[in-house]
């Protein structure tokens, strides 16, 4: 996808969180929409930086630098947003686009994509980009709220709901 359409899945993805994660609309919602508002929409034009130096689409689109955006969170406590922002950026570009991206760069050149991408000159998009990202949101808001329910009960999920806590 373009920049703008990146810029434009940010800000979808950042409102959408503030949403997915506060369902009542209150003034936590709105919070959350600008806590994480400035750290995802970095997340998504992050990997685009590497349009200036490297291979675009390789260099900074990889696992290795979500691995790496994550490890962050982990070991130092911050940019807990931005790694998702760049995961969304990731997908976007994978699902979104034809070209895909070289996931495994540098040790494989071989660049996956879904086969029904857009180009992204095309008037399709920024349709695409707002289809993508409201799917992401929906997949969140099947993990958070759907999925719990299919556990049953008597089963202690402490451990796995500490572990998505650091997401």
């Amino acid at each position: 996808m373009n920049k703008k359409d990146h810029i434009l899945n940010g800000v979808l993805l950042a409102v959408g969180l503030g949403i997915v994660l506060h369902p009542a609309g209150d003034l936590k919602a709105l919070t959350t929409i600008v806590e994480v508002f400035v750290p995802v929409v970095l997340g998504t034009m992050l990997p685009d930086i590497d349009t200036e130096f490297g291979r675009h689409r390789k260099t900074l689109h990889n696992v290795f630098v979500i691995a790496a955006l994550y490890g962050y969170v982990v070991y130092f406590g911050n940019l807990e947003w931005v790694w998702v922002g760049a995961l969304s950026h990731f997908l976007l570009d994978m699902v979104g686009s034809k070209r895909g991206l070289a996931l495994f760069y540098p040790l494989w050149d071989r660049e996956f994509a879904f086969p029904f991408g857009v180009k992204t000159s095309s008037g399709y998009a920024t349709i695409a980009t707002v289809v993508i990202t409201v799917l992401e949101l929906a997949a969140l808001a099947a993990a958070l709220y759907w999925v719990p329910t299919l556990i049953p009960s008597g089963i202690d999920v402490t451990n796995a709901t500490q572990a998505v806590s650091l997401l």
